[in-house]
């Protein structure tokens, strides 16, 4: 594998200069697989911050990426507000039942204090045995769900896609309770000294229609975003899926950053929002990055680049969404070696030959 010439602090700060840098910024969002990569089961994420701390750091310090998080699944807020969780010896958790059996129960249900429910506060934990060891040489983060999947768990994902046309006032609740958890997190985030980060799958238009998204959940991922931005940090979001119809109310929020789906035209993308949030994805996580070899992730990677290395606010090679647990090392390395090799600034006509 191929070595960096800096830092990932120092190519974010050089870049912000506008001088020049070794590589464009790169980051394959390994998520659990870095169990495979430490040398411990899945599930040991859920009992010790250390673990879950130490297999983020070795997974860095294996690969040499653009930013590492702590976020080991989708669930860990609602079931510190009561969800059920499954959790698999050695896979990633899953929501067993929701924490509201009927809708009459809705106003029983109370956000969650970082530091006392569920597994936040290993999570907590193991911010800050990351930040300690690593925050001198690569970006923090801390992960959190939006408010609007974090409800769809809170009253069981085909009940809230139901609610949505017939009881919109309990959809509500539902989403203020969830970001009364959320603000309570990202503080908690910050308070340690990481930057968080949100996830809202269920807010792809892939899942809901731009008219539900914006009735229900564009309103409190909002009040989320200009909460963490109060506090003088910026926010990269992800959304699965197609989400062409709701790009200019993700860049209305105020994000800095927007991770994509390989199903979302990169260029258009680029065109259409490059000018005022930065772009990250979106080699494809499963036929190419876990399914493929590495010479089609290089194809992958050239190509993506491509399409979007010159955006106005800045481009980020990353997968378009966490990589499958057992993606081969080899594709992870392939990711970053022709991020090396591309190099930066860019020259197009060498990157049409490659």
């Amino acid at each position: 594998m191929m070595k960096d010439k800096m830092t990932p602090v120092e190519r974010s700060k050089a870049l912000a200069r506008g001088e020049r840098v070794d590589r464009l910024p790169c980051n394959p969002n390994i998520a659990n697989g870095v169990a495979r990569i430490y040398g411990c089961k899945i599930s040991e994420f859920n009992r010790s911050a250390r673990t879950i701390a130490d297999a983020q750091i070795a997974a860095y310090r294996r690969f040499g990426y653009d930013g590492v998080r702590i976020f080991t699944d989708l669930f860990p807020w609602a079931e510190a507000m009561g969800a059920k969780i499954n959790f698999p010896i050695d896979n990633t958790a899953d929501l067993a039942a929701p924490a509201v059996d009927d809708i009459s129960q809705i106003n029983s249900l109370k956000s969650a204090d970082p530091y006392k429910d569920g597994r936040l506060p290993i999570h907590i934990e193991a911010m800050k045995y990351l930040i300690d060891e690593l925050g001198q040489d690569v970006s923090c983060a801390g992960g959190v769900v939006g408010p609007f999947t974090n409800a769809f768990f809170l009253l069981g994902i085909e009940k809230m896609s139901k609610l949505l046309f017939t009881n919109p006032d309990v959809v509500h609740r539902a989403c203020e309770v969830s970001l009364e958890t959320c603000i309570r997190y990202a503080q908690a985030i910050i308070d340690v000294g990481l930057t968080p980060t949100i996830s809202e799958p269920m807010s792809s238009s892939t899942v809901v229609n731009p008219k539900h998204f914006r009735e229900f959940g564009a309103p409190y991922l909002q009040k989320l975003v200009q909460y963490i931005n109060s506090k003088g940090k910026p926010v990269t979001m992800h959304i699965c899926g197609k989400t062409e119809k709701i790009w200019e109310d993700v860049v209305a929020m105020g994000v800095a950053g927007f991770s994509v789906d390989n199903v979302v035209n990169l260029q258009k993308c680029k065109e259409q929002i490059g000018d005022r949030v930065k772009i990250l994805g979106h080699v494809d996580p499963s036929s190419v990055m876990y399914a493929g070899t590495p010479a089609l992730v290089r194809e992958a990677v050239i190509k993506c680049v491509q399409q979007a290395w010159d955006a106005p606010k800045g481009y980020v090679i990353m997968s378009g969404c966490s990589l499958p647990v057992e993606t081969p090392f080899r594709n992870i390395e392939a990711m970053m070696d022709t991020a090396r090799e591309i190099g930066y600034p860019i020259d197009p006509e060498t990157l049409d030959k490659m």
